[in-house]
């Protein structure tokens, strides 16, 4: 149980992390772009918002296999699959929480507005600058948002880690994958403890979450 608690954490973490890191310049584009193509982006990062888990994981088990370039590249330089491993679940997680990280920081970017950036402009802060040290701080409760609930989302995920991880112990075996496999079992006991662990970790989540938004609410200079 703790060893599928773990890897759970584990692959939260480093999606949540990744996608800091990719959604951030990808919101913020979003967020100040007048390209043709905006909407057209917007509607494939919110995709996974509305198709069923199973059919992202099919497609993306496709994409993976070691027949297509992608995993066979994989292949080539690690010596492993990239289907039914950790690190092909933490590309499915990137995949299926996207918008859960790209969405609230696209809000909180457009909710800063031009003025803060016009005064940074006028200070001879450079574009990058300004970013960090005006929009950055401004877009606090964004950024909170999106990683609280990309690690959620993540900690929840089932039908994509299915069918790009299956059930591998250590390896891909996170808790909804336990619970699953405990009920097939009949093994009730077990089943209901790790769901009791989840329920309570997203009560808690969401209250910091909610807490933290009400002490320190917006401001946008």
């Amino acid at each position: 149980m703790w060893e599928a608690i773990a890897l759970t954490f584990e692959l939260a973490t480093v999606t949540t992390v990744s996608l800091l890191l990719l959604g951030t310049p990808l919101a913020w584009w979003l967020a100040r772009t007048s390209s043709r193509a905006r909407p057209a982006v917007e509607a494939l990062t919110a995709m996974p918002l509305v198709l069923p888990p199973t059919v992202l994981g099919f497609y993306l088990l496709l994409v993976m296999n070691p027949a297509a370039p992608l995993g066979s590249v994989w292949l080539s330089v690690t010596g492993e699959t990239l289907t039914f491993s950790f690190a092909g679940l933490v590309i499915a997680s990137v995949a299926y929480s996207l918008p859960f990280m790209v969405q609230p920081l696209q809000s909180a970017f457009q909710a800063v507005g031009q003025a803060p950036l016009e005064a940074a402009a006028s200070l001879r802060a450079s574009p990058l600058d300004a970013f960090f040290s005006v929009v950055v701080p401004l877009s606090a409760r964004g950024f909170l948002t999106a990683c609280v609930l990309t690690f959620a989302h993540t900690v929840g995920e089932f039908g994509v880690v299915l069918m790009v991880g299956g059930n591998i112990p250590g390896e891909t075996k996170v808790v909804s994958i336990a619970i699953y496999e405990h009920v097939e079992m009949l093994r009730y006991s077990e089943a209901h403890l790790l769901s009791a662990i989840l329920v309570a970790f997203s009560f808690v989540v969401l209250l910091v979450v909610y807490s933290l938004n009400r002490r320190f609410p917006v401001r946008v200079a």
